[in-house]
């Protein structure tokens, strides 16, 4: 199945013609697009955007060296771990994220009742992948959450590595600001009903690092079957496939993200907002045949053989109420989810999945 891709374009043209305040009047066209983007998201957990604002080119830059650095050696790499702030910034070394099927029983009774072709893989242990996390964005002065709001940590001999960072993830970010109200006005909600909720959010650039030439055998799991905790999660095209999502009616389907588009997750808080009406969609990334084939193709080409996914994870602002908006208050399903500050709920997550206990970092 291939997903459809929307492009952003015409609505953010509407969007930068109407003064600041006006009511909100797309027509039919553009509504009906912003209601395929929250229909779309909450059918199948994912969504396919093309912005005008975030070029094919932007991210090969980013992916390019991200991939100097996980080319790294260990002992560089591990200079730039803080699990005193569990690994909320810099590097998280592989070996330490843990899959939530790995230790969620309720989740590993779902798996098993699955039928045998949509099951994932499971994994036998931690994550053998690197992550780097890098907070874009403004940070709030005052936040009960210090250690989700930290400042980043810049890597030696990379004099580039910030503007990089911050102009990729800046780009990201407005790709998702731009769906999440899309969304909204297709949910028939405000149209900042989520991003006002954005705003000074502990939003984390947060790159994967996944050794091929080390871990590229048939089945290896990099990233073992997880739902993310955040808002909505947003990837660039990866140089090598491996990405699994599973759609609401349970299907499992490998994404395949063409060029110059960016893939757009459902993450727990966008599910928290919607009392359920969008579920947080599941994924893995394992080692196929196609990345094989991938791997091989750029073996012959000399070029890296670290699969790097450019994600973003876009969150609601630490100190901000997580409950249902708007017409979703009224859901049958709103019992299930309580009045609670995002950071609380960050930090429930995380010390499930080995981040609070032995300092990891989300899913």
């Amino acid at each position: 199945m291939d997903l459809s891709v929307i492009d952003l374009a015409p609505y953010l043209t509407a969007s930068s013609e109407l003064a600041s305040g006006s009511p909100i009047d797309f027509g039919p066209q553009l509504t009906a697009l912003c209601k395929e983007v929250s229909r779309t998201l909450k059918e199948t957990g994912a969504l396919l955007v093309k912005d005008p604002r975030c070029s094919a080119e932007d991210n090969d830059r980013f992916i390019d060296m991200m991939e100097s650095f996980f080319e790294k050696p260990t002992e560089f790499k591990r200079l730039h771990a803080r699990p005193n702030l569990h690994y909320q910034v810099g590097v998280t070394p592989e070996g330490v994220e843990v899959p939530k099927s790995l230790v969620d029983e309720e989740m590993q009774e779902k798996i098993r009742a699955m039928p045998k072709e949509f099951q994932p893989l499971i994994p036998r242990g931690p994550d053998p992948k690197w992550r780097y996390m890098w907070r874009v964005g403004p940070r709030p002065s005052n936040t009960r959450f210090k250690e989700l709001n930290a400042e980043p940590v810049i890597p030696e001999g990379f004099p580039e590595w910030k503007d990089t960072m911050d102009s990729w993830g800046f780009k990201m970010i407005s790709a998702i600001e731009a769906v999440a109200e899309m969304a909204a006005i297709g949910f028939g909600l405000p149209k900042d009903a989520f991003t006002s909720l954005m705003k000074q959010g502990p939003h984390l650039l947060a790159p994967t690092g996944s050794d091929l030439h080390r871990y590229g055998q048939e089945g290896t799991v990099f990233a073992g079957y997880h739902y993310d905790l955040n808002f909505l999660t947003i990837h660039g095209r990866s140089r090598f496939p491996g990405l699994y999502i599973w759609l609401r009616n349970g299907q499992k389907v490998e994404v395949k993200v063409p060029i110059g588009c960016l893939l757009i997750q459902t993450g727990k808080q966008i599910e928290w907002l919607t009392a359920g009406d969008c579920i947080a969609g599941m994924h893995e990334v394992v080692v196929t045949e196609r990345t094989r084939d991938a791997i091989k193709i750029a073996s012959e080409q000399n070029r890296s053989l670290w699969r790097v996914s450019s994600t973003l994870f876009a969150h609601i602002a630490s100190d901000a109420v997580l409950n249902p908006l708007g017409h979703f208050a009224e859901s049958p399903h709103a019992h299930k989810y309580p009045p609670m500050l995002a950071g609380e709920y960050v930090e429930k997550e995380l010390s499930v999945i080995n981040l609070k206990g032995q300092k990891g970092e989300p899913l």
